[in-house]
């Protein structure tokens, strides 16, 4: 692509904020912006926002991909302000406010970035090469695949020691996803394996293992949570492995700091994440956790006019030291921040606020009827069958859309009744034969190289 390509955005009086990336951050910021006197062109990699913390029931079999995805292009129709493009950011030009793409250029007054966080692996590229991550709604998928690719595999595998690999599961990290997806395959295993393959000894020879490499899981969240959820799981059959570290996978085996082995094929990878930058910002802006240094208006520093909300943005304040944890809250909060900052600087420039992290507090869900839910202010700790009600209806309505709201309720009531849906389905990408120098599709296939 010539870098004198523009992307085909409408020139306009209006000033122009770009966004990069649809996640909870610079959604909020988007739609909070819809009617308001900016050019907004919303920049992701795919056409559709997902919600990320139901990412593990996709995997599970619990949910279709449909029901926790919404295209970009429905939510904002009729906004003729805001622009979407399906690209990638490929690189910055602070000093011409240019950013440039796979489809050309585009030129900034103001650029947000909101480009999330990617898995940590933290340089060990033996566990990079075969451990599977689950940051998007296509790896979730992937997890789904290869789980139940392994079963229908160890139905014809004699060898118990081949077998393990194959119906054996790791999960490294004890965080609220690993937990999570622990607490949904121990359900799996005493639910629905047994019905679905009842060739196989499921109880025998199925473990699903979790593995922290600190004293507790669910860490930042209280004592008596991290206990309740740690109980929860052992009394679903988990095998947790506090203070374990994972040293290697090479595809067959996982290896741990103090010598032991799993033989295992599939090691889910949840064990941390770090900032995502866009190409082209500078070295001096990144600090912890690869993340962009801003300031209380979530300006990145060093920069005019650059700013970053979300989980890859590092901002201290008061109450959070140590920079805000990476969840949802924080990134919605900061867009809405943003949006109302500004809407103010639009009439007068007076007035906008600096940024301050209203903590509502945290939960998990560990299976049916068991979760767990901190709320500070007033200081509640719950657990049990109130917690778990409390988490389905927290992430009901936070989902995007009636029509998946209704899906994943009744997904979420089929479930509770007998564990028993029809979503277990193998689906493979499509793969076309190369076509002939002649054809006239090639032209599409050279075009997408």
């Amino acid at each position: 692509m010539d870098a004198s390509t523009k992307i085909n955005i409408p020139e306009s009086t209006r000033e122009r904020i770009v966004i990069v990336g649809g996640g909870f951050g610079g959604l909020q910021l988007a739609r909070k912006l819809g009617r308001d006197d900016y050019q907004v062109v919303l920049i992701d990699k795919n056409n559709y926002h997902q919600f990320q913390p139901l990412f593990y029931q996709v995997a599970m079999a619990g949910l279709e991909p449909s029901s926790i995805i919404f295209p970009f292009r429905k939510l904002f129709q009729g906004k003729k302000n805001i622009f979407i493009r399906v690209t990638e950011v490929t690189g910055l030009d602070a000093a011409t406010k240019q950013i440039t793409t796979p489809l050309g250029h585009c030129n900034y007054d103001h650029l947000i970035i909101a480009t999330g966080a990617d898995t940590n692996f933290f340089g060990n590229k033996n566990i990079e090469r075969h451990a599977i991550p689950m940051k998007s709604v296509s790896e979730a998928l992937y997890i789904r695949n290869n789980i139940l690719d392994d079963y229908e595999d160890a139905l014809t595998t004699p060898s118990y020691e081949n077998r393990q690999e194959l119906v054996d599961i790791v999960i490294v990290g004890g965080g609220p996803t690993g937990v999570e997806l622990a607490g949904s395959l121990a359900e799996m295993k005493t639910h629905v394996l047994p019905r679905d393959y009842p060739e196989l000894n499921v109880k025998e020879e199925v473990d699903i293992y979790l593995i922290q490499s600190g004293d507790v899981i669910l860490k930042g969240f209280s004592e008596k949570s991290s206990a309740s959820a740690l109980k929860y799981l052992e009394e679903l059959g988990v095998r947790v492995m506090l203070n374990s570290r994972v040293t290697d996978f090479d595809g067959r085996k996982v290896y741990l700091k103090d010598g032991t082995t799993i033989p295992t094929q599939k090691v889910i990878w949840a064990a941390g994440i770090k900032g995502a930058p866009i190409p082209g910002v500078p070295e001096a802006a990144i600090t912890h956790g690869n993340r962009l240094a801003v300031d209380r208006f979530n300006r990145v520093a060093g920069l005019t006019d650059v700013y970053a909300v979300g989980d890859v943005a590092y901002m201290e304040e008061p109450d959070f030291p140590e920079g805000h944890p990476q969840v949802a809250q924080v990134a919605i909060q900061m867009g809405a921040n943003m949006a109302k900052n500004f809407k103010l600087r639009l009439r007068d420039g007076k007035g906008i606020q600096p940024f301050s992290y209203n903590d509502k507090g945290s939960m998990a869900t560990v299976g049916r009827g068991r979760a767990v839910v901190d709320i500070p202010k007033p200081e509640l700790h719950l657990g049990g069958i109130i917690a778990w009600l409390m988490w389905l209806v927290v992430h009901l309505f936070a989902i995007l859309g009636t029509r998946n709201k209704i899906f994943v309720f009744l997904n979420w009531l089929t479930n509770y009744i007998n564990y028993n849906q029809s979503l277990r389905l193998i689906i493979r990408p499509y793969a076309p034969a190369a076509p002939e120098p002649d054809d006239p599709k090639i032209d599409k296939v050279v075009a997408a190289s």
